[in-house]
């Protein structure tokens, strides 16, 4: 599976935006989607998760802010992100789980990657 995240820009603080991660190949629909974000200096973190039946997990910091989301028609997911702060800002990544785990979040569950997009949120 390759993995193309995009959407990623300069925004204010309170603003929103949308992350997109495209996948290739006719196997999306058996592999958990997850996004992660690595801040300079820090080491990468989960930020959201959705299975394979729908089921989605987040990050405590940004629970009611970032919806996860999937469209197996476009085979993209999707991470909506509402009232940023600028600690979101960070590098984010997508990546693809084989389905051995229920909600994965550790990096070491996921088993490709993409080459991440940079949100910037300015105070």
């Amino acid at each position: 599976v390759q993995l193309q995240a995009s959407g990623g820009g300069l925004v204010q603080a309170g603003g929103s935006l949308r992350l997109s991660c495209a996948a290739s190949g006719r196997t999306f629909d058996t592999y958990s989607m997850g996004w992660f974000r690595q801040a300079p200096g820090k080491e990468r973190e989960f930020v959201a998760v959705i299975n394979l039946s729908d089921r989605t997990n987040s990050a405590d910091s940004v629970k009611g802010r970032f919806t996860i989301s999937r469209d197996s028609n476009k085979n993209t997911v999707y991470l909506q992100m509402n009232r940023l702060k600028p600690e979101d800002t960070a590098v984010y990544y997508c990546a693809a789980a084989r389905p051995l785990y229920d909600l994965p979040y550790n990096t070491y569950e996921f088993d490709f990657w993409g080459q991440g997009t940079l949100v910037t949120v300015s105070s």
